[in-house]
């Protein structure tokens, strides 16, 4: 498992020290890994001053050149939102395609491709940073075009905030180290490859939810009072804890017995706490749940029916 700070990125075109990369990541990712070798990219990057490559060679700088690489077709975990709890490491797929140069090998040991994801006004200046603890694989289509397939492995009691809970976009980064130890103290910067791209693709961040419901009471007499209780509740990244989602609308359903089919009984809000409390006539045999919709930072969840025996 990796450990990093929300706020402390090792790739886009930062121009970090590669000392900004804490010790337990570095130690759990391991040097070859994501985070290490492109921490060192960019601490090279920085040491000159420079943000981002002008396309003329670094041989008198000593600074990564500029491939001539495109990102294209980013899609992160098939389109949909990635939704996370408060504990369970959550890893998504990342596909895309990627053009190049007939001369770049990029399944060469010494090329290495990856695809993140950035929450922040830019790839160089990004508020929290997301990527997958293993190198994607490429698979070459022509001499100039690979397809990609990696993951965006997300480990929330280490590294999200609640206000992580929005749109995130997606760069991506070549390197071709041509046989050069990048984490090296004597490394030819003059003779490494780089190349990034920003906004690449967009994907959001939800908090994981729950919904509970209890129908009372069971068995019932037909023409009586039936109560439905339950809340409503999603992750917090800032305690670790499960809170309840307060003043959001959810309906109650009802699904006679031998239907398929739920339909909407009456739209309850939940209170302070997340809580939903409402009442209804018993009529015949069946199941009540509540359902949530979801809102942009919570996912939609449905409570699993409660069966009431009507008498």
């Amino acid at each position: 498992m990796r450990i990093r700070a929300a706020a402390v990125a090792v790739s886009g075109v930062l121009g970090l020290s590669a000392l900004a990369v804490p010790a337990a990541q570095a130690a759990d990712d391991g040097p070859a890994g994501p985070a290490g070798v492109h921490a060192a990219v960019q601490a090279a990057l920085g040491a000159s001053g420079k943000a981002a490559f002008t396309g003329s060679t670094a041989a008198d700088t000593g600074t990564p050149y500029a491939l001539d690489v495109k990102f294209s077709a980013v899609k992160i975990n098939n389109g949909k939102p990635i939704v996370v709890g408060t504990t369970n490491q959550v890893t998504v797929p990342v596909t895309y395609t990627i053009t190049h140069t007939a001369d770049l090998d990029i399944n060469a040991d010494d090329v290495l491709v990856d695809v993140e994801i950035y929450r922040g006004s830019s790839y160089s200046k990004v508020d929290n940073l997301l990527w997958g603890d293993d190198w994607p694989t490429c698979t070459a289509a022509s001499a100039t075009v690979a397809t990609c397939k990696g993951t965006i492995d997300v480990y929330p009691g280490e590294e999200l905030e609640n206000v992580d809970a929005t749109t995130w976009k997606a760069g991506g980064y070549v390197i071709d180290d041509n046989g050069q130890d990048l984490l090296s103290d004597d490394v030819d910067w003059s003779k490494v490859g780089y190349a990034e791209q920003d906004g690449l693709a967009g994907t959001r961040l939800q908090r994981y939810s729950k919904l509970t419901v209890n129908a009372a009471p069971e068995p019932v007499k037909k023409g009586r009072t039936i109560t439905v209780t339950g809340k409503l509740s999603r992750a917090n990244w800032d305690d670790g804890k499960y809170h309840g989602y307060t003043n959001q609308p959810v309906k109650l359903q009802f699904r006679k017995k031998g239907s398929s089919t739920y339909t909407t009984v009456k739209t309850v809000r939940t209170n302070s706490t997340g809580n939903l409390k409402t009442t209804v006539k018993a009529s015949v045999d069946g199941y009540f749940r509540y359902g949530f919709a979801g809102t942009s930072t919570t996912p939609a969840v449905n409570a699993a029916g409660d069966y009431v025996d009507v008498k």
